[in-house]
């Protein structure tokens, strides 16, 4: 066995030196005769064919799977926009209408507070009157009394005044002429100055 591979291992070994060989002297030569090889005439052909189908390939790809998906996706998202617009212009005329709503409900809260306000004032208002028609009254009947109690105040003042005024004069009469005065007489003269 041993044999076999080491025969089998000589003859791999000349086999790549020869292709090694032959490499270089066709390396080269062509490396020497034409330059770059894909503007080498006679690459021309293989290239335009590869050309073809891989343009071919790209074409078809593109149209039949990343075209179709991308119009899909802008179609889509056109689509979203188109109803969230619609959407947005629904929200705005139901917020409108509730703007609408509230404001309509606010004037009439307001004519109610303001009917509540004027109520409440012409019943101050009423009260009020009533009260100083009470507090009038009463006045008027405190001072109608005081000036009846004044009244008889003055005239019981009045007759004492007249008493006061008899012993007055009666005491002056007494200590100018130094006999006793008639009362009589001098009450007859005080009612004649009265």
């Amino acid at each position: 066995m041993a044999i076999i591979s080491s025969a089998h291992a000589a003859e791999a070994e000349q086999e790549t030196h020869a292709t090694h060989e032959s490499v270089g002297a066709t390396g080269g030569e062509a490396h020497h005769e034409g330059g770059f090889p894909p503007f080498q005439t006679e690459n021309f052909a293989p290239q335009l064919v590869w050309l073809v189908l891989i343009f071919g390939f790209l074409y078809i790809l593109m149209s039949r799977i990343a075209l179709p998906r991308v119009g899909g996706i802008i179609e889509n998202r056109e689509q979203k926009i188109v109803s969230d617009l619609d959407a947005s212009r629904e929200m705005q005329a139901r917020a409108q209408a509730a703007a609408a709503a509230n404001d309509e409900n606010l004037r009439l809260r307001r004519e109610e507070a303001q009917a509540i306000g004027r109520e409440a004032q012409q019943k101050i208002a009423n009260e009020t009157a009533a009260q100083r028609t009470r507090a009038e009254s009463d006045a008027g009947e405190k001072i109608r009394a005081a000036e009846e109690r004044i009244a008889a105040a003055k005239s019981a003042a009045l007759a004492n005044v007249e008493a006061i005024a008899l012993d007055a004069a009666a005491s002056i009469v007494e200590k100018l002429t130094g006999a006793p005065a008639d009362r009589a007489r001098l009450a007859a003269e005080y009612k004649s100055v009265n």
